[in-house]
Order: structure tokens, then C-alpha cells, then sequence
């Protein structure tokens, strides 16, 4: 592509008559989810549409089902724009004309939102090119919610394959009223870390449980006391955050089983505050084993990380200047979410700044004022289901074109044509 020759283009002319395209890709994607590295469908319909705007050098199967764009426009940075694409495990009961084709699958936080609201940044970014100098990379990445989507590019080469950016770049959409973006310099999210703990015990009838060692009543003792430590011991000022989400033992009401497993998730906003709460959950797991006089010590897995989202601040300052001069309204949050998200790892490889942002996906009239003042005070706003839910649905009128805008105004900021 040749070099920009003036700077009085807008990418967002032309949009509005797109727009429609885009609310019917959206509800397609909707309606056909895919999980975590089996995004085939989806992959194919995000290569066809960039290879239907010129200039896009298209790459498929990066990391699996990953799917990287490039395209050049003169000297000028180098700025990586990411959205993921994979679904959930979940049954979706919205009740939408185009909700979800696939039982037991769902778009249910909003990945489909991010894949049409880049593929309509690039189609601007293609079809102006006036309006900006430099390269820009999009990447489509699969496997987000289970955290090894971005490990799996970078493995495949997406810092040595393609151009090495200047800015990582990413948004997500969320439960509040379309048009705000929430974000903050530092730490924006949570890192996140997935733990097997298996619990071995010694099985027989449960009329007779002086012969036995019962792993169910150790792994509910293992659970109370992981959250007395997360309540009562954990450093007010090194937060964390420590659930039991699963515990699976025994097939029958008269048999004491021979083993426990519990599944708990860690979150944590600081690497001291990850090693303290590793240390104290193994020292936990280990000494309560040992006082049941366990046949077997128990094991303890980590899996499905997630780093901790870090937003560079002279970055993000640029990004909420870029933003707010579109009169988009923004939240700058006073704390980090507890939310979980693997786009830090795309900066932190790359040895780049990056900035995360989150932008509102309801349509403001589902909101009531008490829901206003939810949204004010913290809380979840009643009426409107959390990203996850199998009620969750963005409203795609206001917010695909606020998506697509937010991404190009921030673009924009690092692509200035003649470097202005």
C-alpha cells in the first residue's frame, strides 16, 4: 500500500453504511460458537473478510486456530490490535432469534463483539488509508478463556513471523451502558491461576469409618480452611482472592471413597502476592493431609494461567486522551477488576507497552436509575446478566459502532499520517 498523501480522510467515513453488514456477521458468529482451539468456523470467516479488503497480507492457523493480518501504510509504528474468539461451555438462554445453534455452547462474554469490532476497525483502516501511517497487525486469537490462546501465537512465532509491535492494543466488552469505557493505568486485571489439588485417602463402608481415612471430610476441611487463610491471613495489602469451585469424591451414600479432588481458582494483583498465596495453599493442603494421617501425600497442579493485566500509564493516558476526544464518555476505575484476561502476555513478550480497556455493550435504556446507581457503587445492576451468564447478551445496535470507533480513535493516536 502506498504512503498516505493527506490527512483530512476520517476512518469513519463510510461507516455508518456498513454498519448493517456487521450486525449480520455479528449475529452469525452469535448463533455458530465455537471452544477454546476448535474456532475453525470462525477463523475461516475472519480470513475471508479481511482477503475481501485490499491490502491485508492474511495468515492463517497461527497457534492453532489463530488467525494474524497485516497491513502496511508507509514509515511509521507498529501497533497490534487483538480480539479473541472462542465461546463457552454454556447453554445459552436468552431467548434471541439468533442465539446459539450449538448446544452447550455460547458466546456468553462477548467474543463475538471483539472479532466484528476489529474486523470493522480493519475494513476502515483498509479502505482510508489517508487517515493513518505505519503498520498495523490484527490479530484474531483463539483460546482466551482458557488462558493458552497467546502463549500458543507467541510459540508459533507471532513476534518473528510478523512485524514486532510498537502498542498492544485490546478491548472488551461488558455489562454497563454502551459508549463508557472503564480502564486504568497499572494493574487493570486480576492474574489468575487454576490448582488440582487431589486429596488421598483410605476407602471402605461407611459403617465403619474408624478403618478408614475419609478424603471428603479432609478436602471439606482442606476447603474451610484455604478461605480462613484468603479472609484472615492474606496481606490486606497484597489482595487475594481464593475459591473452591469444584470438589468431586465418592459414588455412593454408604461408601467412603479412596480420593478427593478439589479445583480452586487464585487471583491475585501482584507477583508477591502470587507467591504468598502458592506457599500458603500448599502448607495448608500439606498440613491438614498430615493430620488426617493420610496414606499418600497429596498432589497440588497448577493450571490455565493468566497474567496479570498491566496497563502502561503513559500509554493509557494517550489511549484515554484519544477516546475522550471522540466525546466518548470514560470511567477510570479507582481499583483493579477480578477478572481474568491472557492479552498481558502479547506486551510483556513483545517487550512493549500495552493498554486493556473495557467498553459498555447495554443498550442505556435496559438501565434503571437503580441500576445507575449499581453501577456506581460497584455492583451488578439488576436486570442486566454478567459476562458468563447464559443470559448475557450485548445489545449489537449501539455497540458494535462504539467498538469499532473506540479501536480507531486509538489507533489512530499512534498512526498519526506525517507523524503529527
Amino acid at each position: 500500500m502506498t504512503a498516505p498523501t493527506t490527512t483530512s480522510v476520517s476512518l469513519e467515513a463510510d461507516l455508518a453504511g456498513h454498519l448493517p453488514h456487521w450486525d449480520a456477521f455479528y449475529r452469525d458468529l452469535h448463533s455458530h460458537p465455537e471452544l477454546a482451539f476448535a474456532e475453525h468456523r470462525t477463523a475461516a470467516a475472519v480470513a475471508a473478510q479481511l482477503r475481501a479488503e485490499a491490502g491485508w497480507e492474511v495468515s492463517e492457523g497461527v497457534g492453532g486456530t489463530g488467525v494474524v493480518a497485516v497491513l502496511r501504510n508507509g514509515d511509521g509504528p507498529v501497533v497490534l490490535l487483538r480480539a479473541d474468539m472462542d465461546a463457552l461451555p454454556v447453554q445459552e438462554e436468552t431467548g434471541l432469534e439468533y442465539a446459539s445453534a450449538e448446544p452447550g455452547r455460547m458466546h456468553a462474554c462477548g467474543h463475538d463483539v471483539h472479532v466484528t469490532c476489529l474486523l470493522g476497525a480493519c475494513r476502515q483502516l483498509a479502505a482510508h488509508p489517508g487517515a493513518w501511517r505505519g503498520t498495523v497487525v490484527a490479530v484474531f486469537q483463539p483460546a482466551e478463556e482458557v488462558g493458552q490462546g497467546a502463549r500458543a501465537m507467541l510459540a508459533d512465532g507471532l513476534l518473528d513471523r510478523f512485524p514486532r509491535p510498537d502498542v498492544c492494543l485490546g478491548q472488551h466488552v461488558g455489562p454497563f451502558p454502551a459508549g463508557l469505557v472503564v480502564t486504568r493505568p497499572g494493574p487493570l486485571m486480576a492474574a489468575a491461576d487454576s490448582l488440582r489439588v487431589t486429596l488421598h485417602g483410605a476407602g471402605g463402608h461407611a459403617s465403619t469409618p474408624q478403618y478408614c481415612v475419609d478424603p471428603l471430610v479432609l478436602a471439606a476441611t482442606v476447603v474451610l480452611r484455604l478461605q480462613t487463610f484468603a479472609a484472615r491471613q492474606a496481606p490486606y495489602s497484597r489482595a487475594t482472592i481464593l475459591t473452591a469451585g469444584a470438589l468431586h469424591s465418592g459414588s455412593a451414600a454408604n461408601i467412603i471413597p479412596h480420593t478427593a479432588e478439589l479445583l480452586l481458582s487464585l487471583r491475585t494483583f501482584s507477583p508477591e502476592a502470587r507467591d504468598e498465596a502458592f506457599e500458603a495453599i500448599r502448607r495448608i493442603v500439606r498440613t491438614e493431609a498430615e493430620s488426617f494421617d493420610v496414606p499418600r501425600p497429596p498432589e497440588i497442579t497448577p493450571y490455565d494461567p493468566f497474567p496479570l493485566t498491566l496497563n502502561d500509564e503513559d500509554a493509557t493516558h494517550r489511549v484515554l486522551t484519544a477516546i475522550e476526544a471522540t466525546d466518548v464518555p470514560v470511567h477510570v476505575l479507582s481499583a483493579p477488576l477480578a477478572a481474568s484476561e491472557d492479552f498481558g502476555a502479547l506486551g510483556t513478550a513483545a517487550g512493549c507497552p500495552s493498554v486493556f480497556w473495557h467498553f459498555g455493550g447495554i443498550a442505556h435504556d435496559r438501565f434503571s436509575e437503580e441500576g445507575i446507581a449499581a453501577l456506581h457503587r460497584g455492583a451488578q445492576p439488576p436486570g442486566i446478566p454478567a459476562p458468563h451468564s447464559p443470559h448475557y447478551a450485548p445489545d449489537p445496535a449501539p455497540t458494535l459502532p462504539a467498538g469499532i470507533r473506540n479501536l480507531l480513535a486509538v489507533t489512530t493516536e499512534w498512526l498519526r499520517p506525517g507523524g503529527e
